[in-house]
């Protein structure tokens, strides 16, 4: 089996809006077609976010329905803890990072700014693929 994806939330905003370059964009309709895959803070996030456009919540919507939704467990617990100790991340991030790395998943994230301090993290950003 190839590399598997876990989206960000700020990642599956832009792409479900296409504020992604087309290359972005492109990687987004291969990689995640077939399998879409969110943590549970993903979800909270995508149903309590409130759109510019109302009609986008809908959107947002089918986009969770469609997608598995990873639950939190005691490895990713412990994963947290270690990524908010040494790297101060906010909980929702570092729930996020933790789960990706204990699954062996790479981030999908626009996110830079945070996720490229978890030193275990593979992640890949949309906005700069070319």
């Amino acid at each position: 089996m190839g590399q598997r994806y876990l989206v960000d939330t700020s990642a599956v905003i832009k792409y479900l809006n296409d504020d992604f370059p087309s290359e972005g964009t492109l990687f987004m309709d291969n990689e995640i077609a077939d399998e879409q895959m969110i943590s549970f803070i993903s979800e909270i996030e995508l149903q309590s976010w409130t759109p510019a456009n109302a009609d986008d919540m809908e959107v947002y919507l089918d986009f969770i329905k469609d997608a598995t939704i990873l639950s939190i467990d005691a490895s990713i617990i412990k994963q947290t803890i270690e990524i908010r100790k040494n790297q101060k991340l906010k909980i929702p991030d570092a729930i996020i990072a933790a789960t990706a790395i204990v699954n062996d998943f790479t981030l999908i994230t626009d996110n830079d700014k945070d996720f490229n301090r978890v030193l275990l993290l593979k992640y890949i950003n949309p906005n700069t693929l070319k």
